[in-house]
């Protein structure tokens, strides 16, 4: 069973129609004694990094999925719910995330070299494979769809499972241990997202 960590900045819909065409058992919560009961969780995100981070506080939340995490309960955040999974952002002033994935939140930068680039960051995206992971088993590569204006910086290279380049190199795939991350919407990425929901599925039911 996975649950869909609801905290009120999530797109819950999109996330939740996903595993139904999948036929997945799947619950929505904010509750942790009915989250409790879970296997496995996703946590979507839309919105500002400072913003979802006060509401988790606020609500203990942020506890819970570090002690999940802990556990070795599987773990998928989405889009702002990857961004969280990381030290701080500097969105909005500096926040502190969940420390789950050593890393910061920054801004696209709207010039590189020369070049301007529209920011918000919105539309398809070829990912580039950079290493091997449950994951992303079966994808070799692929167009995902992204929609943001902050970005992880990271020297972990080991988590970087896959990057898509946008004047920078945008970690778009993201994992360590039963923790990962997507910043792209793998529920509105085709059958490119839909084979990496599965993946985490099987994680989940192999877990």
């Amino acid at each position: 069973m996975i649950a869909i960590i609801d905290y009120g900045m999530g797109n819950l819909y999109s996330v939740s129609k996903a595993l139904e065409r999948m036929d997945v058992d799947y619950f929505i919560s904010s509750e942790e004694a009915e989250l409790e009961k879970a296997d496995g969780y996703i946590l979507p995100g839309v919105g500002s990094f400072k913003d979802a981070m006060a509401i988790l506080n606020e609500t203990g939340l942020t506890s819970f999925i570090q002690k999940i995490a802990a556990n070795g309960k599987p773990l998928l955040g989405i889009c702002l719910g990857m961004q969280l999974l990381f030290e701080e952002s500097e969105e909005n002033g500096l926040a502190n995330g969940l420390s789950l994935l050593p890393g910061k939140v920054v801004k696209i930068p709207e010039n590189t070299n020369g070049i301007s680039l529209k920011v918000p960051h919105m539309g398809w995206n070829e990912l580039d494979i950079r290493n091997e992971n449950r994951l992303l088993s079966g994808i070799e590569k692929g167009y995902a769809y992204f929609v943001h204006s902050y970005y992880v910086e990271t020297d972990a290279a080991d988590t970087l499972l896959a990057t898509a380049e946008y004047g920078v190199d945008v970690p778009a795939v993201v994992g360590r241990g039963n923790v990962f991350g997507t910043q792209f919407h793998p529920e509105k990425s085709s059958e490119l997202g839909l084979a990496i929901l599965k993946n985490f599925v099987q994680i989940v039911k192999e877990a």
